[in-house]
């Protein structure tokens, strides 16, 4: 059988002798710009099912079909972490959330804070940027890229059995809370340029469920510190070991 060049996300029910139709943007991509044809194959994941090779067995410059054969690999589930964040400039926002993807979050939440400077999002676009990460990197889930809301909202409605680790610039050397906190349920909150407001760092200080790290001496930008947070917290307490 020939190897899979290509990995691709499908919206669609995958099992073994499974036909998958290709839309438009699809098929351009495969036929178009990968230039496969008929006999080459594709690995396929829809993010619950695992991973299927497929064989093309139609290829048109608009449309296409592939056919399934023996799943490859079974769905691997991340930690169960969110990653909550204050969007920043676009192309930085979109690096979070493909980082974000590759590292294991199982959903990503942007949130409003008192500093954020970017008010809205295209939460289509991120989910895209999401799912092209999981493609790259060989994942066979897709975390859900949720609409924006403000934090004191997030936290208004926060759930007991869901810790908080939190990024505080204040702080010096705090990793060790975490492996002193219970649970397997985790959020990443990520403050805007600028960090947490004093409200925001108190608010979350005065909860049990939260737990406050640094990542250095030196302060960093918000997208270098989603990064510095989230392999804190896989090497630590994640899927990493």
């Amino acid at each position: 059988m020939k190897q899979a060049k290509v990995r691709l996300y499908v919206d669609h029910p995958l099992g073994q002798g499974q036909t998958v139709s290709l839309d438009r943007d699809q098929a351009h991509y495969l036929f178009g710009v990968m230039r496969l044809g008929v006999g080459d194959v594709v690995a396929l994941f829809n993010g619950r099912e695992g991973e299927f090779p497929a064989r093309v067995i139609e290829a048109g410059k608009r449309k296409g079909v592939l056919e399934c054969l023996e799943q490859s690999r079974p769905l691997h589930m991340p930690p169960d972490l969110w990653l909550c964040f204050a969007p920043i400039k676009k192309a930085r926002t979109d690096f979070i959330v493909e980082k974000a993807a590759e590292m294991g979050a199982a959903l990503i939440q942007p949130m409003s804070t008192e500093f954020t400077n970017s008010e809205r999002i295209r939460r289509d676009r991120l989910q895209a940027h999401a799912i092209e990460a999981a493609e790259q990197c060989g994942g066979t889930y897709v975390p859900e890229v949720v609409d924006l809301m403000r934090m004191d909202k997030l936290l208004d409605a926060w759930p007991d059995d869901r810790q908080i680790m939190f990024c505080d610039e204040a702080l010096v050397g705090a990793a060790e809370t975490l492996t002193a906190a219970s649970g397997h349920r985790w959020a990443i909150f990520i403050g805007p340029e600028g960090g947490f407001s004093d409200r925001e760092r108190a608010r979350l200080h005065a909860m049990d469920n939260a737990h406050p790290v640094s990542l250095g001496p030196r302060i960093l930008r918000a997208d270098t510190a989603a990064v510095a947070a989230m392999t804190m917290w896989q090497q630590v307490l994640g899927d990493w070991g």
